[in-house]
């Protein structure tokens, strides 16, 4: 299979272009037909950019975000609403998409359908770019005919996942902006001040006020050894990563992760937030409790939660209810846990967990803002600090040369 670089004129007469994988370019110019598209150009790419590009993708690079997941599922919520044949209806999406690496995906679906196989087993061998949950949604919509349903409540459990990302990323910009700033400044000042003003401190001998001698050790020791501390941090980094590589490493940091003061409660609210609004979708789509929650272990992103949702799905599959498994384990506060039990007395189970959902994404966006209402006076009072710490350090010093000075006189 090789790549090809394609430019073309859509139904409208626009200009369009992008890349498409194919034996030959007379099959990318059939595909692009197919598509709407009139091919002008269509040529290899070059070895170079696509061994690049190739390294790339398989490095997790240009992987489609959580903001181009939710428009193709809105997409296909419109093909299939329609009725759309699905094989024209996937070959103008991926004519359309401004993501390579979900064109090119869509292209491997295309084929796997022209193949002969569902929907369900072609995205579920993309398992990159289609978590088990999106791939048993579209199984379970296939199966009971609807499929524009499975991808409107994608689109919707996609949406909220965003918003609550955004909502995260947001509190942290400003605190991550600050420290970056500080830390910069500090750097500066340690490499090119202070080293500047070192000889004249040096004429107070064993005066020096303990302020400048810790900036001037610092300053020091950040002038000759940077290139041991750039060391150890690369290596510092390059061992966490390879700890968390492991099973248990990655276990044993995920679980310290929801321990940490002030985020730590934010993450674990966060992840049930998903996993219950996860389990509410894949009940009301009519999968099975067990297989919901097995596919919901996958999807959680944190390895500690994930064996308490798998060890969840043993206690149901030997025939306990699922409010007396949660309880069992202490993952959800008591009164989540009586919301499922009244859940599944009335047979509202997949509504309720809804609620309880939503009850989790408004905790987080009330602990996001407390957040950066507790952060915002700590790091002003740590960068006031800091900048106390440099003032004195700088003119102490000279306020003792000028009272020497002025003694001498």
């Amino acid at each position: 299979m090789t790549v090809f670089v394609y430019k073309g004129r859509s139904l409208r007469g626009e200009a369009v272009d992008g890349r498409l994988d194919g034996d030959s370019a007379e099959q990318v110019a059939s595909r692009l037909l197919g598509a709407g598209i009139t091919p002008i150009e269509i040529g290899p790419a070059g070895d170079g950019a696509g061994s690049l590009r190739s390294l790339w993708v398989a490095l997790g690079g240009g992987r489609p975000s959580t903001a181009d997941l939710m428009m193709f599922s809105r997409q296909m919520y419109t093909i299939t609403k329609a009725g759309v044949p699905l094989l024209r209806g996937l070959k103008g999406l991926q004519a359309s998409t401004h993501n390579e690496v979900l064109r090119t995906t869509l292209g491997e679906i295309l084929q796997s359908l022209e193949g002969g196989r569902d929907l369900g087993t072609s995205f579920a061998r993309h398992p990159k770019i289609f978590q088990p949950l999106y791939v048993n949604m579209v199984r379970v919509g296939e199966a009971t005919g609807t499929l524009d349903v499975a991808f409107l409540r994608l689109c919707e459990y996609l949406n909220t996942e965003q918003d609550v990302n955004d909502r995260v990323q947001s509190a942290l910009r400003y605190p991550l902006t600050v420290v970056a700033a500080v830390m910069v400044s500090i750097g500066i000042i340690s490499v090119k001040v202070i080293p500047a003003f070192a000889p004249v401190f040096k004429i107070l001998g064993n005066h020096i006020p303990w302020p400048t001698r810790v900036i001037m050790s610092v300053s020091s020791l950040t002038s000759h050894y940077w290139w041991l501390m750039a060391l150890g941090a690369i290596g510092a980094a390059i061992g966490f990563r390879a700890y968390v590589a492991r099973d248990a490493g990655r276990y044993r940091w995920h679980r310290a992760k929801l321990r940490i003061p002030l985020v730590g409660d934010l993450i674990h609210e966060a992840i049930l937030a998903r996993v219950t609004r996860s389990l509410a979708i894949c009940l009301s789509a009519g999968i099975p409790a067990l297989q919901a929650l097995s596919t919901i272990a996958r999807t959680t992103g944190n390895d500690y939660v994930s064996e308490a949702i798998l060890k969840m799905r043993d206690t149901v599959e030997r025939g306990d209810s699922i409010s007396h498994a949660a309880a069992s384990l202490k993952l959800f506060p008591p009164l989540v846990v009586q919301m499922i039990a009244v859940g599944e007395e009335t047979g509202d189970l997949a509504e309720l967990l809804g609620e309880v959902a939503e009850h989790y994404r408004r905790d987080v966006d009330y602990r996001l803002k407390n957040l950066s209402a507790v952060l915002e006076p700590a790091l002003i009072v740590a960068v006031g600090g800091i900048v106390l710490i440099l003032a004195l350090g700088v003119f102490l010093p000279m306020w003792n040369m000028f009272a020497k000075v002025g003694g001498h006189s």
